[in-house]
């Protein structure tokens, strides 16, 4: 069975999604808070120390969204081996700060499943509002599919990020605990590509690798430390894509470059090798 085309444009139904303090704090040491220096990012890692209120990490709200369309299912997208499956792009866009705990109903799309010759590309949208009905937040991605493409279709949108032509303005380094993978898988992500290597192996890859999603948090939250003060309710919305996969243990450094309330970056690993590309972020004015 080919992938369903005849899911483009359907949204899904609506699925409420509830997280904790627990969830968020989990969020945080998942992605690499306080790993460095405990005693750095307890806005990220407490919720009791005083004088500091807990705050989320922005990114958590994607796995707010992943997480929804797995208790509802997720879409059958047709028959395909799921160790052909990557996550390619990710971005967010945070209407209001993310609350450390609260409920949101959350509704997704497959927006686009375009040819890439090689393997297909699947295109989605999630909204997630918040009690009150109100715009919380949007999650849109794309995962890639090897082997699923030369079906004639459309290639998609090209892209068109630049690499920016003057020296960054920061350059931040984080590593990956050499066990990221089981410690992040409990935030909800139980794909076994990041923790069987059996299964690893059958998608090509010497060892399991770390989740796109976590380089993504930890990409976020360097970005929050370096852009906002370490401020998460000044954060609005970031994107990138997965260029190149990242295993633990890997160094990564996140190059940025400013401009005002906007900018770019790059997360790359010790070998130089760009991880994460065409990288943008906005923050509240």
């Amino acid at each position: 069975m080919a992938l369903d085309h005849s899911l483009i444009g359907r949204a899904g139904e609506p699925v409420e999604q509830s997280w904790t303090s627990t969830d968020a704090l989990l969020y945080a040491l998942g992605v690499g808070a306080g790993q460095e220096d405990p005693l750095a990012e307890l806005q990220l890692t407490t919720e009791n120390s005083q004088d500091i209120t807990q705050q989320a990490v922005p990114s958590y709200a994607v796995v707010i969204a992943q997480n929804a369309g797995r208790r509802g299912g997720g879409r059958r997208l047709g028959d395909f081996d799921p160790a052909m499956l990557v996550h390619a792009e990710q971005s967010v866009l945070l209407h209001r700060p993310l609350p450390v705990e609260g409920t949101a109903t959350v509704s997704s799309t497959v927006t686009g499943i375009y040819d890439k010759g090689s393997g297909a590309l699947i295109a989605t949208e999630a909204r997630a509002y918040a009690g009150d009905g109100e715009p919380l937040a949007t999650s849109t991605a794309s995962v890639f599919i090897r082997g699923e493409g030369g079906f004639g279709g459309d290639r998609g949108p090209a892209a068109s990020w630049q690499r920016p032509d003057r020296d960054p303005d920061h350059a931040v380094v984080a590593a990956a605990r050499r066990d990221q993978a089981l410690l992040y898988r409990l935030c909800g992500d139980r794909n076994p590509l990041h923790s069987d290597p059996k299964f690893a192996a059958r998608a090509g890859f010497p060892a399991p690798i770390l989740h796109g999603m976590c380089t993504y948090g930890i990409t976020c939250r360097l970005l929050v430390a370096a852009t906002c003060g370490g401020d998460p309710s000044r954060f609005r919305a970031m994107s990138g894509r997965f260029s190149k996969p990242v295993f633990p243990g890997d160094i990564l450094t996140v190059t940025i470059w400013l401009d005002g309330d906007a900018g770019r970056f790059q997360t790359t690993r010790q070998d130089g090798v760009v991880v994460l590309d065409h990288g943008t972020y906005e923050l509240r004015s």
